[in-house]
């Protein structure tokens, strides 16, 4: 699953891919926000751990793992 974080007052946008559902990533998020807790915690398919401050959260999207085409479709 493919997991794109928007951080308030920063340019650039955390990007990585997760082997979690994306039900499981918004059960995640919304107990973190519902809880008000102080950071969100994710994982991604290679074991590297993001901690982000909720408090500067701007968007979440979660996107489906489609492969990509390389080459020429005829």
């Amino acid at each position: 699953m493919d997991i794109r974080i928007g951080i308030a007052n920063t340019a650039r946008e955390l990007s990585f891919e997760s082997a979690q559902t994306a039900a499981e990533v918004e059960k995640i998020v919304a107990d973190a926000l519902a809880s008000d807790a102080k950071f969100l915690s994710l994982s991604d398919d290679k074991g590297k751990v993001y901690l982000v401050p909720t408090a500067a959260l701007a968007y979440i999207e979660i996107g489906g793992g489609e492969s990509r085409r390389v080459g020429f479709v005829a």
